[in-house]
């Protein structure tokens, strides 16, 4: 099964690609420590705004140059992946089980339970993604913590809606009917029986949210409604940098570039998830 699922993930370039870049992420994040040429908060003051080295002015010292404190460019930037990465897995992590659990509800019982679950998750849906977890980090308070929950929250719908979709279509197949005359309870039907054949989507879903959840996370650290500063978040980084843009390109573009190749990678790497585990999309 794994090999069959690895043959039709390779025929997909982009994808390949992705998950290369993917694994490269998380081993800077893993590996931050020991490859990050100094400490992400070391103010080196003699190198205020320091070019990146092949630009006149760079040395060797700061390959991508230093911010408007003298911290090193690139090893901010490193430390930052762990951050992407911790965003990435504990908003997923919240948002899938949250909506796991919601939606086999709803699917598996119907009835005005399904009615009143989805209303709520339709009012949610309703409110621009960005907007409306803003809006829950202003209630909550800033803060990286607060901004992941926030975040997770509005994310929980998409993962309800698809759960439920999949467990309306597999509930009244007959593998489930023979495992409630075998004597089965609910609980095991949803969480044993329809779950597991309910995971391809949810998959490709989660890969999804998680680039979403790494620009929305940079996007509420920009707001200044992420993590705060001296933190390496990306996000964060390009608001402390947004007023050196002109004198100092390098500040924003490396930054900005990280979430850019980040976002994407994710994104190519769920595609090639999606080509591989749907069985009407595989090619050959």
């Amino acid at each position: 099964m794994i090999a069959d699922f690895w043959y039709h993930f390779r025929q997909n370039k982009g994808a390949v690609a992705g998950l290369f870049v993917f694994v490269l992420l998380v081993l800077c994040a893993l590996f931050a420590p020991l490859i990050a040429p100094h400490d992400p908060a070391q103010q080196f003051r003699d190198a205020l705004l320091a070019p990146p080295v092949w630009q006149d002015g760079g040395t060797s010292g700061f390959l991508l140059g230093t911010d408007a404190v003298g911290r090193d460019l690139l090893s901010r930037l490193i430390y930052g992946s762990q951050y992407s990465l911790f965003i990435g897995v504990v908003v997923v992590a919240i948002a899938l089980i949250g909506g796991i659990v919601i939606g086999m509800v709803a699917g598996f019982f119907g009835g005005a339970v399904d009615q009143v679950i989805m209303r709520v998750m339709d009012v949610i849906l309703a409110f621009p993604s960005l907007l409306l977890a803003l809006v829950l980090v202003a209630i909550l308070g800033p803060g990286l913590t607060n901004a992941m929950i926030a975040i997770a929250i509005v994310y929980q719908p998409h993962f309800a809606r698809l759960t439920r979709a999949a467990v309306m279509g597999e509930k009244n197949r007959e593998y489930v009917t023979a495992a409630r005359l075998a004597g089965a309870g609910n609980m095991r039907l949803m969480f044993r029986t329809i779950l597991p054949n309910c995971l391809a989507p949810l998959i490709v879903q989660a890969t999804l949210s998680f680039s979403s959840a790494v620009l929305d996370a940079a996007a509420l650290g920009f707001l200044g409604m992420g993590a705060q500063p001296p933190a390496s978040e990306w996000g964060t980084m390009l608001a402390e940098s947004r007023e050196f843009i002109l004198r100092a390109w390098w500040v924003v573009t490396f930054p900005g570039l990280a979430i850019l190749i980040s976002v994407l990678a994710i994104n190519l790497m769920g595609d090639g998830l999606r080509d591989a585990l749907d069985p009407k999309l595989k090619k050959g």
